[in-house]
């Protein structure tokens, strides 16, 4: 599987696509969704506002996602999704964090492009062990890049701990 793992400032990457892990609003935030929206500059702001509410205040449901230029940032798209609150476990997490990396993958596609970045989309505020997120990237990411090599993913750790944990999960697939 073309895949691998690094720790970086997923902002500086110079990928087709680096991926959000937004709010629903897709009006920035803290963690990785503040520092993109910080990079790319008030382009994106405006980019996000204009696309349509699926629902008041929702622009992108959990478990889907939503593109828009890069802007300031080296990469030239964000996508957008939404990872699932923590809940325990038993409230369709695994399923709603393997959407997102399903639906990511599928705009990558339709929009012809071949590389990208995720971040540990739901382990920051939204809870998710990160252990638990690992193992689910890792397998959903597996199963949608079986037998593709045109597409190049990396995961974008923000700290040694976070890569120990994905890689962890990369040997144990």
């Amino acid at each position: 599987m073309p895949l691998k793992i690094i720790v970086a400032d997923i902002t500086a990457l110079a990928l087709d696509a680096i991926v959000n892990a937004a709010n629903p609003s897709l009006l920035g935030g803290g963690g990785v969704d503040g520092a993109i929206h910080r990079a790319a500059g008030p382009g994106l702001l405006e980019a996000c506002r204009a696309l349509p509410e699926s629902a008041p205040g929702v622009r992108c449901p959990t478990g889907e996602a939503r593109i828009t230029p890069g802007f300031a940032m080296p990469a030239r798209y964000v996508i957008h999704t939404v990872g699932p609150v923590w809940h325990g476990g038993e409230a369709g997490e695994a399923p709603l964090l393997a959407r997102c990396y399903r639906s990511t993958l599928r705009l990558l596609r339709e929009h012809r492009l071949c590389t990208i970045a995720f971040p540990a989309i739901s382990c920051g505020i939204y809870g998710y062990p990160a252990t638990q997120a690992a193992a689910v990237a890792v397998a959903t990411l597996g199963d949608e890049l079986a037998g593709d090599d045109s597409i190049e993913v990396t995961l974008c750790c923000f700290s040694d701990d976070m890569r120990a944990i994905f890689q962890h999960a990369l040997n144990a697939a």
